[in-house]
């Protein structure tokens, strides 16, 4: 049974993550199909801050004394991920055949067996993409953000119940992916994957996904079509 506190969408556990740079919009665009506009980003960069933080500096401004700089202990709080359901060492790395440089799924933070799964991947400079995907302005490939959502899904369909986990789980379509921001380095980007439908005769899978950073909608995708081949 999970806690009380973990939510059902990749939106709601999104937000409980704190926008760290004037980047990212505030939490209020939870699940927007539009860009933020600049006021946006400016008022993110006021919200930021952990809100103990930032209560401690309106307070400070109030006397007109100098704001206490933050420590890393504090803003590490802010930044905590809720607890894993499962981890790269003791249970995707089984699931998955993905290694090194192709893993794209660090943790599961939510999964119903069957039916939806919701995890992460951290967005680190030192990828190899980011040597020519662009020297000057790192972006993750809006593919490579796809195919970290099929890994995710093939966590529910090679698992039970669902399959045995034997073979090999192949895209065979996708279909309506829309990009809404890009995803950066220092950027958390939480995947929500449900499956729509599954024959188990034919190895067929439909499934629809949604992935958010900061509770802001990065990547749509109306419809993946999946294969499962037995060896």
């Amino acid at each position: 049974m999970l806690p009380s506190y973990f939510m059902t969408t990749a939106a709601a556990l999104c937000a409980l993550l704190p926008e760290v740079t004037g980047f990212l919009a505030p939490s209020a665009f939870m699940g927007s199909n539009t860009a933020p506009t600049a006021a946006a980003r400016a008022a993110a960069a006021s919200s930021s801050r952990v809100p103990a933080l930032r209560m401690a500096e309106e307070a400070a401004a109030g006397e007109g004394e100098e704001a206490p700089a933050p420590t890393a202990s504090d803003i590490s709080k802010g930044i905590a991920h809720p607890e894993a359901i499962f981890t790269v060492p003791e249970n995707i790395l089984k699931v998955l055949p993905h290694r090194y440089p192709f893993a794209l799924v660090d943790k599961v933070l939510h999964f119903v067996p069957g039916k939806s799964i919701i995890g992460i991947k951290c967005i680190t400079n030192n990828e190899p993409q980011f040597t020519g995907h662009f020297p000057d302005l790192p972006i993750m490939p809006g593919v490579l953000q796809v195919e970290a959502m099929a890994q995710l899904g093939g966590l529910i369909c090679l698992q039970e119940p669902c399959s045995d986990g034997q073979g090999t789980f192949f895209f065979a379509g996708v279909d309506g992916v829309k990009w809404r921001k890009p995803v950066v380095p220092g950027d958390v980007l939480v995947m929500e994957m449900e499956l729509v439908k599954w024959k188990p005769r034919f190895g067929l899978a439909k499934m629809t996904g949604k992935a958010y950073v900061d509770g802001v909608l990065a990547l749509d995708v109306k419809e993946f079509t999946f294969a499962l081949a037995k060896s």
